[in-house]
């Protein structure tokens, strides 16, 4: 059966508005994983010790950096750009995610990519840079044993000017990386808006697939509210021998727990 992982900075925010309190609601929710977005604004020693307390594994969080000039850097420029600042950035934000990522067994590392630069420079050229990003710092993730994740977006409803909405671009950038510990982060709901197709790509791109995350169509609800068959995607997911977390991204419209409940009905 499919293992779930609810991302707490959608999910029981209505029920338990202190961040910290989500990870044992998540818990009773029947989940043995969260995941969430950035880290370094967080108590990562207090989220340690709750994960311990709790018997909980972090699906997933996002490169980030607590040096503030790196971050800046690092927000402006993303993986788009040849500037040697850039790379620094991005490798420098790297080191230091992996190494949080170590202490707490975090297996994945999400990264996205940032919004197209049209008036500088072309799409190939962007698109060669992000490939040439992920080459320098994939040593650092083959060394590791953390799994880096290209998260491509939907730029129809929730991320206009995004660079990276195509998750057959996302798959080509990887092959075009040849690292084992670089790969895609497939959002349903974000690959259901730009491009359908989900099921027949989930089983061709499979290996390339490091992560997913789940969410309905409209709305960015829970699965069962919208247009998606999420019975047959978790089925197909589950048929490929799919074997780590599936990040439950998604804003409840019941409640949190009880989302959770349904979906792992949706899997039986």
């Amino acid at each position: 059966m499919l293992k779930f992982s609810p991302c707490i900075e959608m999910m029981f925010t209505k029920e338990y508005p202190d961040f910290y309190d989500r990870f044992k609601a998540a818990k009773d929710s029947g989940a043995d994983a969260v995941d969430f977005w950035g880290w370094s604004g967080k108590d990562m020693n207090r989220i340690g010790d709750l994960i311990n307390k709790y018997g909980l594994t972090i699906s997933s969080v996002c490169v980030d950096t607590t040096d503030s000039e790196t971050a800046k850097i690092f927000a402006e420029k993303r993986l788009l750009t040849r500037d040697k600042d850039a790379f620094g950035a991005f490798y420098k934000s790297c080191q230091e995610s992996i190494k949080m990522a170590q202490t707490l067994k975090i297996p994945s590392l999400i990264v996205t990519t940032g919004n197209e630069r049209p008036n500088n420079i072309t799409r190939y050229e962007q698109h060669a840079n992000i490939v040439l990003m992920l080459k320098h710092a994939a040593p650092l993730f083959e060394d590791s044993g953390v799994t880096l994740i290209v998260e491509p977006l939907n730029i129809l409803c929730d991320h206009v000017g995004y660079f990276l909405s195509s998750s057959y671009e996302a798959f080509e950038i990887c092959n075009e990386v040849g690292s084992k510990n670089i790969k895609v982060l497939y959002d349903i709901y974000h690959q259901q808006i730009t491009e359908g197709n989900l099921i027949p790509t989930i089983r061709k791109y499979f290996d390339l697939i490091g992560h997913f995350h789940v969410a309905d169509v409209p709305g960015r609800n829970e699965p069962g509210t919208g247009e998606i068959n999420y019975r047959n995607v978790f089925k197909a997911i589950e048929d490929l021998g799919y074997d780590k977390y599936v990040g439950l991204e998604y804003r409840p419209v019941a409640d949190s727990a009880k989302t959770i409940e349904a979906v792992f009905e949706l899997c039986k």
